[in-house]
């Protein structure tokens, strides 16, 4: 594959940074909101066809260097016995783990789940340019767990799930192995049907403690890192809100680590081995901006950074907030692709 963005990731010097967005497949889109009014997001998610197209829709519609694989982090719960209704303000399950006196008991994993998913994949690698790679994911074993847990989304808090982790460490240990083992599977899976990257989206990182998210989630991120590289598959790890944390991370953990918006670049490359790579972390309010000189002046405090790192991917520290101007977007896709490292 000649891609900038592989090409990156394997540690080869590019004459810019690649650019993607989290959460570019979807709902900055005018493309996918047209499609929105006649389907819901599971119709969406599920169909072969119409998620093969939103995931590439990026790629035209934005120029971007990546696709990634339009879907979410809750098809592993799903996978595992959970349901949950996307049809309100957020996810949303009738089930809650914490009510359970052994909820790793009720959790009944079953592949063939995630076999709408493969094929939505193989349809993907039919569909686009050879030269675009895709990124597949999932959920971070502690993201996952927040949800499973709760039942619900609309607290990016999670009390709940932080009391289970103090409160019952030993069921929350075995609920961590049971999602780390489906993780596994999903993302071996992904990979044997063509995904080139893949990223592990740990969204709540900063719900508890650093040196508790050390002691009982880090050593599963390894496995799942492990599992993914052992298959020669980059990986990248997102653990938004980790703060202090970045100093767990090293080679052992992920070929890039993510970076939030919380944390200045600078910071983050002086806290991380030199041989980690970087991705990140424009604030995606930015992109809010009703004046593009505006966003401009604010891209351009990454240029000196951009010049002496050659292990950056450009990217939010977030994903991208509704009724973001596609426009202002694209304007972002048009500065990383002129600017040349020397």
């Amino acid at each position: 594959m000649n891609s900038i963005f592989t090409d990156t990731l394997k540690g080869k010097n590019t004459s810019r940074p690649p650019v993607w967005f989290m959460r570019q497949a979807g709902r900055v889109l005018p493309d996918y909101n047209k499609l929105r009014k006649t389907y819901s997001f599971t119709e969406l998610m599920e169909d072969t066809k119409l998620a093969s197209e939103i995931t590439l829709m990026p790629v035209n519609n934005l120029k971007v260097d990546a696709a990634i694989l339009f879907s979410d982090i809750l098809v592993v719960p799903a996978a595992m016995g959970m349901k949950f209704n996307f049809s309100g303000k957020g996810p949303k399950s009738s089930v809650t783990l914490k009510d359970m006196d052994h909820p790793a008991n009720f959790l009944k994993p079953d592949e063939n789940k995630l076999e709408y998913i493969y094929r939505i994949i193989d349809e993907i690698n039919k569909d686009k340019s050879p030269d675009i790679p895709l990124i597949g994911f999932c959920g971070g074993p502690l993201t996952t767990l927040c949800y499973m847990i709760e039942g619900f989304g609309s607290s990016k808090d999670f009390p709940e799930t932080v009391n289970f982790f103090y409160q019952r460490k030993e069921e929350a240990k075995k609920l961590i192995d049971l999602v780390t083992e489906v993780s596994i599977l999903y993302a071996r899976q992904q990979i044997a049907h063509g995904i080139d990257v893949f990223q592990l989206f740990e969204t709540h990182a900063g719900v508890i403690p650093a040196n508790l998210y050390k002691e009982m989630i880090l050593p599963s991120v390894q496995k799942i890192g492990n599992a993914i590289r052992e298959k020669n598959t980059p990986f990248i790890f997102f653990p938004k809100g980790i703060g202090t944390g970045l100093n767990f991370m090293n080679k052992d953990i992920a070929d890039f680590i993510s970076i939030d918006w919380q944390t200045p670049l600078s910071v983050a490359r002086k806290i991380l081995p030199p041989e980690v790579g970087i991705q990140g972390n424009l604030d995606p309010r930015i992109l809010l901006m009703k004046n593009k000189k505006d966003i401009i002046t604010e891209l351009e405090k990454y240029s000196g950074f951009l010049s002496e790192n050659s292990n950056w991917i450009f990217n939010l520290g977030h994903g991208l907030l509704p009724n973001t101007p596609i426009e202002n977007i694209q304007t972002t896709v048009r500065w990383i692709k002129n600017k040349n490292r020397i």
